[in-house]
């Protein structure tokens, strides 16, 4: 089995949500974790998101980076997009890439026009980031 590990600062919205649509879609073949260098809880959105196709995560916790040192994976994914975004360093094994999201957190709006937002980075994840996990790490889906 593969491993991956998604990072971003907060471990709030688009780790989580790559965490579980990786885990949801490649769950035979790759195992998703995700963490934060300052982790604070999980965006509503990110979970209302993701319960709209189908994937649970109310009952997720954002995790620091920390509780991961020592472990291996095969692939490290940096999510933040902008260098102005404090992202981590991974200090591990592994061949490290960035894959840049908008940070759906940052919406105005109404709640429908947040949800878009989340909608966005959802979809995006799954149009571009599980094929490009698919090829980095030499996988099919389900």
């Amino acid at each position: 089995m593969k491993r991956v590990l998604f990072l971003c600062t907060e471990n709030a919205c688009r780790s989580q949500m790559a965490e579980a649509i990786t885990n949801r879609l490649l769950s035979r073949k790759v195992e998703a974790h995700s963490a934060g260098t300052r982790p604070s809880a999980v965006n509503p959105f990110a979970v209302e998101s993701l319960k709209e196709i189908g994937i649970d995560i109310s009952g997720a916790r954002s995790k620091h980076v920390d509780e991961f040192k020592g472990r291996n994976f095969n692939l490290v994914i940096t999510l933040c997009s902008g260098a102005r975004e404090a992202c981590p360093f991974w200090p591990g094994q592994g061949k490290r890439i960035h894959f840049g999201l908008d940070d759906p957190a940052r919406a105005k709006g109404s709640k429908k026009e947040i949800l878009s937002s989340f909608n966005a980075v959802r979809d995006r994840i799954i149009s571009e980031l599980i094929p490009l996990l698919k090829k980095e790490l030499g996988v099919e889906g389900d």
